[in-house]
């Protein structure tokens, strides 16, 4: 929290993954937006989550390089029209970053040192996913599945359906600008 300078006045101490949803989008402003992000965060394992509910601060790297100082983030972004980020960064460093749908094209400091890894997860890089080439739409499931699981590996905690929709949640609105 301290970190993103948010605000958790005005908020419930804590929320079901439901009601963090529909908090999501009933801000004042525009469709329900809010006057900067609003997300939910609890602790796991000695990690923190965050789930943004249609947001993207999850994916800006200048939030993710603050949030990483001094520790590991991992960040996957998924949309409604199926378009997806996975980040992964060390000390204010991105080491990795991908679009799950498009895999030949990796960014980072250190864009291969998880190939392996990813193999063993669930992508499928034998192919070397051609440049110009978006998966097909029946790989997006699977694909989703193995970001959750190249996320598993980095930080230990397995993330289930069950366990995001049981859990309470601390919810905050962070400034878009710092």
């Amino acid at each position: 929290m301290a970190r993103l300078h948010a605000r958790t006045a005005g908020f419930p101490a804590r929320m079901s993954f439901e009601d963090m949803n529909g908090t999501a989008y009933s801000g004042s402003g525009q469709y329900g937006a809010w006057d900067g992000h609003f997300f939910g965060t609890m602790a796991i394992e000695g990690w923190g989550l965050i789930i943004e509910p249609g947001g993207g601060m999850g994916i800006t790297q200048e939030i993710m390089k603050r949030l990483s100082v001094g520790t590991r983030l991992v960040s996957h972004y998924r949309n409604v029209n199926a378009v997806g980020y996975f980040f992964w960064a060390e000390d204010a460093e991105i080491r990795l970053s991908f679009e799950p749908a498009i895999l030949a094209y990796r960014y980072g400091s250190d864009p291969d040192a998880l190939v392996e890894v990813m193999g063993h997860v669930g992508f499928d890089l034998r192919d070397g996913d051609q440049p110009n080439e978006i998966a097909p739409a029946e790989d997006f499931a699977e694909r989703v599945g193995a970001v959750f699981a190249l996320a598993e590996h980095l930080t230990g905690v397995k993330l289930t359906t069950r366990l995001l929709e049981e859990s309470t949640y601390l919810c905050a609105v962070a400034p878009s600008a710092p």
